[in-house]
């Protein structure tokens, strides 16, 4: 039996983070902007995305909600919209010059994210609930925190806990906690200093305010921060939008700093060299075609932006070149032809989901069952036969059947409403007669199985449960296909990720009497990439003319495969949305002798929401399906 070890057993709420995205969306005002979670909250704007802290896993549903939204409304709107990068730039390199670096970021992360909180209270007063669970529960952790680091001497980490709670008390006197004597001395001018972040309007004047407190305290810490509670991402605030021009000059001395004449005109100086540029050498300048970036040279002021591109007649061009041709150096050709293609299929477009952009569908050809597979089909179907007969019963009760157009135009009958004839026709016929139901059913199925390693200890029971499906809605005209899936683990790689699909019975011959021993021929592979292998059969049972359209998904709930981790519990439960919205009602069976584990539930639960059976063996699935269908078909029925 295998089954596969999580290290990090984090089950994402899709529901949740899709929320979040469309929040992050809406606040940034930009439709490129998404949810994701890291270890700290932040704001990165060249992935265009909105981190969600991990501080709030593990806490009642109301404070985990409400906690990842205020981080989404302080950075979205907040950090988005009110924070002046230039300030945090200039802050961070003074920071470089102090003895205790990580608090004077982490101080300023805490002042800042305070101050743009009650401008975003200020313009959306709706977000007051989530912020004041946010500063309750930061208020009750930094309280334990600075405990914990008074008790290990950490005085650094237990004065930025201070500054949280000086901040953040609703206590009208506050007693300042003990540390030495040498930082209880400078405490209330500490406080006092702290306290003037209330005041502060401006990006700017919170990092005057930082430099403050750091220059009153650096000299009394022997050490800088241990701990780290929130997280600024130096890395990438030098790349901000913020920066003007000035600041991508180069700002290195040149290595002859001679200044040329003013009333020079360029021609004083005779050169023997035969091509009359301004080489990046020389020290006077010419008249020249050629402009050349210069790492020595003489400082001017002639401008430097007048370049344009040269044509092959160009005296310059010519000298270079020996003659005036084509230049070879500069044959875009097949670029052009490269960025073309990119345009005309739609570049940044992922037609079966973004984390899906590399997966390629492989569908395989089916073999011939074997004797071996005859008789265990065999024995599979006269097993569930009594359970089949229920299962027919259920779908022919609850799915909706073909509908015959009335005869009209009769001599007796049920008189029409529409009496037009009676005044244009000699003869007029203004009867007709309704007609008997159609036995056939107007739907169609697709049963898709999960094929990977961890369905091991699952896979005969699931073989057994399509078994059932196939002889039932094979008794009853039910068009249907089944189709097996995984990922090959040992060729997937970042640019290609081969997922192939064995279709073992296909819509065509899924009502012959021959058809079915196919089935036993799936058999546990490698990895399984769901969200992509729903949007590919989705695709196909959209073909169908059948009014109802039905995709049953046999798996365990785990998909797993290269680089989806996380991100394809996520994935698949769009799918899913995606499919459902098209008109294709998808719900999920686990079939499993060994039970469900809590975690294997919620993430049933994520990605189905509702419409997923859970059966632990194919006895009692007839029974639990027939509600399931009746509240799945209540809108159309």
């Amino acid at each position: 039996m295998y089954r596969f070890i999580n290290f990090n057993d984090e089950i994402i709420d899709s529901m949740l983070l899709m929320e979040l995205s469309d929040l992050s969306k809406t606040l940034a005002r930009n439709p490129e902007y998404e949810a994701d979670f890291r270890v700290h909250s932040y704001l990165s704007k060249s992935e265009k995305k909105i981190y969600v802290s991990h501080f709030w896993n593990h806490r009642s549903d109301q404070v985990m909600e409400f906690g990842m939204k205020s981080d989404v409304f302080l950075r979205a709107l907040g950090n988005h919209s009110f924070t002046d990068y230039q300030a945090v730039s200039r802050y961070i390199k003074w920071c470089e010059s102090t003895k205790i670096p990580r608090f004077a970021i982490q101080l300023f992360t805490l002042a800042e994210d305070l101050r743009i909180e009650e401008r975003c209270k200020k313009i959306r007063p709706g977000m007051g609930k989530e912020f004041r669970i946010r500063r309750e529960t930061y208020l009750n952790y930094f309280d334990s925190q600075m405990k914990v680091n008074l008790e290990k001497s950490l005085f650094i980490d237990a004065l930025f806990n201070l500054v949280y709670k000086i901040m953040n008390t609703q206590m009208p006197f506050f007693h300042l906690p003990r540390f030495n004597e040498d930082i209880d001395r400078i405490l209330p001018l500490f406080r006092s200093k702290v306290e003037n972040f209330f005041e502060a309007a401006t990006t700017n004047e919170i990092t005057t305010n930082c430099r403050a407190i750091i220059l009153l305290i650096e000299n009394y810490m022997k050490r800088d921060m241990l701990n780290e509670y929130f997280h600024l991402p130096t890395s990438e605030i030098g790349m901000e939008e913020g920066l003007d021009y000035n600041d991508l000059l180069r700002k290195d001395p040149l290595n002859n700093a001679d200044v040329a004449d003013e009333n020079s005109d360029g021609d004083e100086t005779v050169f023997d060299e035969e091509m009359k540029t301004w080489h990046r050498e020389t020290s006077s300048p010419g008249n020249t075609f050629l402009q050349f970036d210069l790492d020595q040279g003489t400082q001017t002021d002639i401008l430097a932006d007048e370049a344009r591109e040269g044509e092959p007649g160009d005296q310059a061009l010519a000298i270079v070149q020996g003659s005036a041709r084509k230049s070879t150096k500069k044959d875009f050709s097949e670029l052009d032809v490269i960025e073309q293609k990119e345009n005309d299929s739609g570049e940044g477009i992922a037609p079966y989901g973004k984390e899906n952009k590399n997966a390629e569908a492989i569908f395989l050809t089916n073999n011939e069952p074997n004797a071996e597979q005859r008789n265990q089909y065999s024995h599979y179907k006269n097993s569930i036969l009594l359970y089949q007969k229920k299962l027919k019963k259920t779908i022919d009760l609850t799915l909706e059947h073909k509908k015959i157009r009335p005869r009209s135009g009769l001599h007796f009958g049920i008189l029409d409403k529409k009496l037009v004839k009676f005044f244009t026709d000699e003869q007029p016929r203004l009867f007709y007669k309704k007609n008997e139901e159609s036995k056939e059913i107007d739907a169609a199925f697709s049963l898709l199985v999960d094929c990977s390693a961890s369905m091991q200890d699952k896979m005969e029971e699931t073989k057994r449960g399509i078994v059932l499906f196939h002889e039932a809605l094979k008794s009853v005209g039910v068009p249907h296909e089944v189709t097996g899936f995984w990922e090959d683990a040992n060729e997937a790689n970042t640019d290609y990720q081969p997922n192939y699909f064995k279709r073992v019975i296909g819509f065509p011959a899924s009502l012959t009497s021959k058809a079915g021993p196919e089935i036993m021929q799936l058999e546990p592979e490698e990895d399984n990439r769901d969200g992509f292998a729903i949007r590919i059969i989705s695709q196909r049972l959209l073909e169908r003319y059948e009014k109802q359209k039905f995709l049953l998904v046999f798996s365990d709930g785990e998909p797993a495969a290269y680089g989806y981790s996380q991100n394809g519990i996520v994935d698949t439960h769009e799918a899913v949305l995606d499919a459902r919205k098209r008109g294709i009602e998808v719900f999920n069976i686990f079939l499993s002798t060994n039970g469900v584990e809590e975690g294997q539930r919620k993430v049933f639960e994520n990605i189905y929401g509702p419409f997923s059976i859970i059966v632990p063996s194919v006895d009692l699935l007839p029974d639990i399906l027939f509600p399931l269908l009746k509240r799945l078909l209540s809108k159309s029925i």
